[in-house]
């Protein structure tokens, strides 16, 4: 089957408006694709005990973009027959429930698209400049991802 007609494609935004999953998975639906993997990292309303509020997140937005297309790069050299690849993450405050981040990965077989999305969060935690700060009752945190190459260097 003729696939020109079905250009692979990458979404990426980073807003402060709520992220819908509806939205960011219909972006990768493609007729050549048997899979759609998503992840949605959502605000949980607790951390080691602590009740959080909800989180707020800010961004060096020019260079999270660029960081974020290059893990688009790589996965498209990791498995050529991804398609479409959607990287949705909110930015300001996130109430509890509400989605941090989407990305959905479309694929002709699940294999590929789920280790896909997997490799997506994981490598965006490592080295995007997202900062996540976790509101509590009475108190505050930035939050450091274990996976931030960044951060653990100093150490």
């Amino acid at each position: 089957m003729e696939e020109s007609g079905d250009v692979p494609k990458d979404f990426i935004k980073l807003k402060c408006e709520k992220l819908s999953v509806d939205e960011v998975s219909e972006l990768v639906v493609s007729p050549y694709c048997g899979a759609v993997s998503l992840f949605i990292g959502t605000t949980r309303n607790n951390f080691e005990g602590k009740k959080v509020i909800h989180l707020e997140y800010e961004a060096y937005t020019s260079m999270a973009e660029t960081e974020i297309k290059k893990i688009c790069r790589n996965v498209r050299q990791k498995w050529p027959s991804v398609k479409h690849i959607a990287v949705h993450h909110r930015l300001g405050v996130v109430p509890i429930t509400e989605a941090s981040v989407i990305i959905a990965v479309s694929s002709p077989h699940r294999a590929e698209s789920l280790e896909a999305v997997m490799y997506c969060i994981n490598t965006l935690k490592a080295s995007v400049p997202i900062w996540k700060k976790e509101i509590y009752e009475d108190e505050y945190s930035w939050k450091e991802n274990k996976e931030c190459f960044w951060a653990n260097s100093e150490k």
